[in-house]
């Protein structure tokens, strides 16, 4: 096993509006590596340490990672309700520029257990792929998590 460093980040205001990027917590995570290059490792990572099946709300996650898939930062991006969370693909690139993401890979989950994509879900991340292609941010995926079981819209085709 290998102790990845695992950093969750969020953006701050600056007292001249700026947007900055804050360090929210750093933490040690045990990982077989350091690459994040399947559906499986995010899987493991979202019920290992983001513990996204126990929670009765959605949360969407966003890891950023750099050319070689090792991750240099978690963002929480969105808090919603039992079967929706809001999310701005203008906010969520912000973040992932500041973290100086060349890849990313979306993750939520859906409390229901049934990790079955929404058509929000998927439209979401084709609009999440298509702006990532203009600026120079890959979308490698997003993984929903469910009860036991977890989907990937790269594997399933949808982006």
């Amino acid at each position: 096993m290998l102790t990845v460093r695992v950093t969750k980040y969020k953006t701050k205001l600056t007292n001249d509006k700026k947007v900055t990027l804050e360090k929210e917590l750093s933490v040690n995570y045990q990982a077989m590596d350091n690459k994040i290059n399947s559906p499986e490792k995010v899987d493991k990572f979202a019920r290992e340490f983001l513990r996204l099946h126990e929670d009765s709300e959605e949360y969407l996650y966003m890891i950023c990672m750099n050319t070689k898939l090792i991750m240099t930062g978690v963002f929480e991006l969105s808090h919603g309700n039992v079967n929706s969370s809001i999310v701005s693909v203008r906010e969520m690139f912000q973040k992932a520029l500041l973290a100086n993401a060349v890849n990313i890979i979306l993750i939520h989950n859906h409390p229901s257990g049934d990790p079955t994509p929404s058509s929000e879900d998927i439209s979401v991340t084709k609009k999440a792929k298509e702006a990532g292609e203009l600026i120079g941010v890959s979308v490698l995926d997003h993984i929903i998590i469910g009860e036991s079981k977890f989907c990937s819209l790269k594997e399933r085709g949808n982006i």
